[in-house]
């Protein structure tokens, strides 16, 4: 690594960095390499950009494409009507799934205050002091906590950001140690805004269930019990966008990841006929996207889609992600209903969610790796 990158390494206590938390409260999920707090970095100059943080020419953000006038293109779902069961929003929430694997939910029944105070907590995080953030940082061998996930190599590109990262459903499998829970209202927030969110994950699923030919429930039981891990995303300005990526190209390895973005700086792209597009912030929308799992167990029908973030010169831009998950003893692979050995053979293997779990995060996010791997 680079000696700014030494230099900020060397501010992480190596007790926190290490991890304090107790073994048997760790997920087994896989780890992620401390490294430098890139809201630090800007704090003490913000014209650094690090070489570690540099991407290679082919992967930097094209901020001159044309093609950023599609987003209005990507398609909008009306919850209310589909909840209701307005036949035409289902077509239209099927079109999405096959073609774009992306979509923004309006009406979804969220409160704005509960969206409103989502939003502020995890404002409040990020503006506490260094040495208190650093109170939560990840352990040596667990993926919550604050820091940066995905990495594991000190030779990798790094991302351009700062997240806190952790479990929220079911309460049982929070880890508190690494929750900010003197932050006030931070707990009630995240308590509020993960139940909400869960309404809104058994919704779609169900609608997802018809379509795959089970009964409305079907993907819900399918689950076990359904894990939420939400992900607190910090995007400090930088001084060279063109340079460096918020988030590296990547899909998710989650049934549906929903994602509550800023309200007025678009970050959000994803992979679209080979073209990188922009998603732009409809106020208290929510984006939607398949996670790998929905594309195994639709057998391609509906795929997980590359997605990265960018970042801008002028304004941090803070997000969260909400990752939806079968529980970890659970078997992935194509529903039956979703193959037919002529038209629609078998395109992956099955294998338990843990196994695909860990395999992801013991490597870079690296686009559609991933899914590869579990193909037949």
């Amino acid at each position: 690594m680079d000696d700014g990158l030494d230099y900020f390494l060397r501010q992480i206590d190596p007790e926190v960095g290490n991890g304090c938390v107790q073994e048997d409260e760790e997920l087994g999920w896989g780890k992620s390499l401390p490294v430098p707090s890139v809201q630090e970095i800007v704090r003490n100059d913000s014209l650094c950009v690090p070489e570690s943080y540099i991407q290679e020419h082919q992967n930097r953000p094209d901020y001159h494409s044309e093609v950023s006038y599609a987003s209005s293109e990507i398609p909008v779902i009306n919850m209310s009507l589909l909840a209701n069961g307005d036949k035409d929003e289902l077509r239209n929430f099927d079109i999405a799934c096959k073609e774009w694997g992306f979509f923004q939910i309006t009406n979804h029944g969220i409160a704005e205050t509960v969206i409103h105070n989502m939003k502020e907590a995890i404002a409040a995080f990020f503006q506490l002091p260094f040495d208190e953030k650093k109170k939560y940082a990840m352990p040596a061998n667990d993926v919550q906590g604050y820091g940066q996930g995905f990495v594991v190599s000190e030779q990798q590109k790094l991302d351009w950001s700062d997240v806190l990262f952790l479990v929220t459903l079911p309460p049982s499998v929070r880890n508190l140690k690494l929750w900010p829970v003197t932050l006030p209202g931070f707990k009630e927030s995240i308590d509020q805004y993960s139940t909400e969110i869960q309404k809104v994950t058994e919704e779609i699923f169900a609608k997802l269930s018809l379509l795959m030919g089970m009964d409305k429930d079907g993907l819900k039981m399918l689950h076990g019990e359904m894990k939420q891990a939400t992900r607190m995303n910090y995007y400090p300005t930088c001084s060279r966008p063109e340079l460096v990526l918020g988030v590296s190209p990547h899909s998710d390895a989650s049934t549906i990841t929903l994602l509550l973005q800023d309200d007025k700086i678009t970050g959000l792209q994803i992979k679209h006929k080979d073209s990188w597009i922009p998603v732009k912030p409809i106020p208290d929308a929510i984006v939607v996207n398949i996670g790998d799992v929905a594309e195994v167990l639709s057998n391609g029908l509906y795929k997980s889609v590359e997605h990265r973030a960018v970042t801008n010169e002028k304004k941090a831009r803070m997000s969260v992600a909400t990752f939806v998950i079968p529980s970890e003893e659970v078997e992935i692979g194509p529903l039956e209903s979703m193959v037919d050995d002529k038209q629609f053979p078998r395109m992956y293997r099955n294998m338990k969610y843990v196994d695909y779990l860990r395999h992801t995060l013991e490597r870079k996010m690296d686009g559609k790796a991933h899914t590869e791997y579990l193909k037949l």
